[in-house]
C-alpha cells in the first residue's frame, strides 16, 4: 500500500511539473503591431525599427541607447534563453512593449547566452524591440542586473535607475504594476 502511494504521488507531481508545457508568444499579428507603432516618437520607432534584433556593442552601446532614450521611461529586461523564469515572463514584455509602443521603451539585454540559442528565442517569442548582448554580463553591471536571471530595471524618463526587480514577473499584472509605478 505504502508503495502505491509513493507512485501515486510521484506521478501527481510529474504530472504537475508538466502542467501548461512552455508559455505561448504573445507576440500580435503584424498589423496589429504595426498599428501600434505607427506614430510613435523617433528614439522609439527607432528601438521598433530594431525589433528581434541581438546587438553588439556591449556597455558603452547599452548606455548611449540609454542616453537617447531620455525624455521616455525605459525598461530594460535581462533574459537567456536557456532561463526557465524568463521564457514564463516573455510573453508579458511581449505584449506590454506593444500596448505601450508610443510613452515607453522597451530594451533587452540577454546575458549568459550565445548568438543562436538567443536567435531561437527570438524566433519563437518576437519582441518589437532589440536586445544587447552580454556575454559577460557587464551590460548587466551598469544596472546593478548581474545577481540573477531574469532582472527588469526601470529607468525614470530622466534617465535615472528608478527600481531594479531581481527575480521574474509571475504575472503580467505585477509587471503593469511596476511599469506604472517605475517607468514614469
Amino acid at each position: 500500500m505504502r508503495t502505491i502511494l509513493c507512485i501515486l504521488i510521484s506521478a501527481a507531481a510529474i504530472a504537475g511539473c508538466g502542467a501548461g508545457g512552455d508559455p505561448k508568444s504573445a507576440a500580435p499579428p503584424q498589423r496589429e503591431a504595426e498599428s501600434a507603432f505607427a506614430g510613435a516618437p523617433a528614439p522609439l520607432a527607432k528601438l521598433h525599427s530594431e525589433a528581434n534584433e541581438l546587438i553588439g556593442g556591449g556597455r558603452a552601446a547599452f548606455e548611449a541607447r540609454l542616453k537617447e532614450l531620455k525624455g521616455y521611461p525605459v525598461v530594460v529586461n535581462k533574459w537567456a534563453s536557456w532561463c526557465g523564469p524568463c521564457r514564463a515572463e516573455f510573453p508579458f514584455f511581449q505584449k506590454q512593449s506593444v500596448d505601450r509602443a508610443k510613452r515607453v521603451a522597451f530594451v533587452g539585454v540577454n546575458g549568459n547566452d550565445n548568438d543562436a540559442n538567443a536567435r531561437d528565442f527570438l524566433a519563437q517569442f518576437p519582441v518589437s524591440f532589440p536586445s544587447y548582448k552580454d556575454p559577460d554580463l557587464k551590460v548587466s553591471a551598469s544596472f546593478n542586473g548581474v545577481a540573477a536571471f531574469p532582472s527588469t530595471a526601470f529607468y525614470d524618463s530622466k534617465g535615472e535607475l528608478a527600481y531594479l526587480k531581481q527575480g521574474g514577473y509571475a504575472t503580467e499584472q505585477k509587471l503593469v504594476e511596476d511599469i506604472e509605478r517605475y517607468a514614469r
